[in-house]
């Protein structure tokens, strides 16, 4: 049976542009775009995590939205992910490269021209239908 692993991401508004971050290589789903994020842990709330993995993966502080936008599963090789995202607002800092090799702020209608990690794509999709 695989391993289920409840995960948080970030979507990160900053002047009507979204923050995407892609994973680098030696990675699970190296060099697919992804909104930022992370594993949650134990006794930790999912707001709690994206803050504190925001924190430790791009250095910025943001403020989360309390309710859930998209919650998916998607079965990979790997485990089974139960993703979780979240609206997210840039408070302080300029988010760092430290785990992803690149960083872009692309408008709604963008975030189409990049290839998504699959457990990301049903976010990508509520984001663009809720903005046309």
């Amino acid at each position: 049976m695989k391993k289920t692993i409840n995960v948080v991401g970030a979507i990160i508004f900053k002047d009507n542009k979204i923050l995407c971050a892609k994973r680098g290589p030696g990675k699970s789903l190296a060099n697919f775009w992804e909104f930022p994020g992370g594993k949650i842990e134990l006794d930790e709330s999912p707001i709690a995590a994206l803050k504190r993995e925001l924190n430790e993966e791009l250095q910025i502080s943001v403020s989360v939205d309390p309710e859930k936008f998209v919650s998916t599963r998607h079965e990979y090789d790997f485990g089974i992910i139960h993703l979780t995202t979240f609206i997210c607002h840039l408070t302080t800092g300029e988010p760092k490269l430290t785990e992803h090799i690149e960083i872009r702020w692309l408008s709604v209608k963008q975030l189409t021209q990049l290839e998504w990690a699959p457990a990301d794509i049903p976010t990508v999709s509520k984001l663009i239908k809720d903005n046309t």
